[in-house]
């Protein structure tokens, strides 16, 4: 039982590293699949380049998509956008965050390019279809090469150092593969280095914040679960006795948009959360939303995403 419990601390404590870690197994297993069960080169100079394309494209769209659709915060952010930005316009901070969370939606995409560059098949078949690629790569070869190279990904063209191209081709693929790897490696480090260089926070204050977060979420849901199951056994309580319900004190809409608004920072009122915020208000009418000197901090992202990124049953 000990045991068990280390291995769930040691889950809690890097649950984005092993979310992160989980969805790249996952993508990579998915791409090798594909290419070895799914996959079938048409082997046509017609439909060489879009098939090939649409493998190694159309896959790392719908898992860029899926990406923002998971993402709790996404859902923060536009849950009730519409009606805001009809009233007041859409703000800067929105965009902001947007693009926060397309880098954050952008690790399963790119580790699908990265791994299927890799393996080199889709590339192979799309590259045999493109004139660009032909006609450089048969550049004084058989005259043949051209009307054969298309063939090369299905092991059936008929001169020997056409289908040679192929290792060639395998070999273009890996190297862009590497290098795409590499460029995300060099990217994630900067970007982590420049947003923890500029935190106006303290290391150890982030692992506070991290910590006050959880317990707000765990107190909110299970005060928000008792709040509730009162307030249903209070109205069916009158249904069947035909009576009045007692006054029970819910938060009004107002109160539940300006909680649920997205997290800025203010290095002269510090709040851990907009509840922290909320309930420390000295104008109990105005709105807690922005305010002079309020800022969207890129290190603090995970203010915004319930159960620190992992997704809960109350996403707010």
């Amino acid at each position: 039982m000990e045991k068990f419990q280390s291995v769930l601390d040691l889950h809690l404590k890097h649950r984005s590293a092993v979310g992160y870690g989980l969805v790249t197994l996952l993508t990579a297993g998915g791409e090798r699949i594909f290419s070895t069960a799914v996959f079938q080169c048409p082997c046509s100079a017609t439909w060489n380049l879009s098939y090939g394309l649409v493998f190694l494209l159309v896959p790392a769209m719908a898992l860029f998509l899926l990406g923002y659709v998971l993402s709790a915060r996404t859902w923060r952010l536009l849950t009730g956008c519409c009606a805001r930005c009809s009233r007041k316009g859409c703000s800067a901070r929105g965009a902001l965050v947007c693009a926060q969370l397309s880098g954050m939606a952008a690790v399963a995409p790119l580790t699908w390019v990265a791994v299927a560059l890799l393996g080199g098949t889709f590339y192979e078949c799309a590259a045999s279809g493109s004139d660009v690629l032909v006609r450089h790569l048969c550049r004084g070869r058989d005259p043949t090469c051209v009307s054969q190279l298309p063939l090369v990904p299905c092991q059936k063209a008929s001169p020997s150092n056409v289908q040679d191209l192929l290792q060639e081709l395998r070999a273009q693929s890996q190297v862009l593969g590497w290098i795409l790897i590499a460029a995300i490696i060099i990217f994630l480090l900067i970007f982590t280095s420049v947003t923890r260089c500029l935190s106006p926070v303290s290391y150890l204050q982030l692992k506070f914040w991290k910590i006050y977060l959880k317990q707000e979420q765990q107190i909110l849901k299970r005060d928000a679960t008792a709040h509730a199951t009162k307030l249903a056994e209070e109205n069916i309580k009158c249904f069947f006795e035909s009576s009045h319900p007692k006054e029970c004190n819910i938060p009004s809409m107002k109160d539940w948009q300006q909680i649920s608004s997205l997290y800025t920072f203010n290095l002269q009122n510090q709040y851990y959360s907009m509840l922290h915020k909320y309930v420390n208000r000295k104008d109990k009418s105005h709105s807690i939303r922005s305010a002079e000197g309020d800022a969207v901090i890129p290190v603090l992202g995970f203010v915004d995403s319930p159960g620190l990124n992992a997704t809960t049953d109350m996403s707010l």
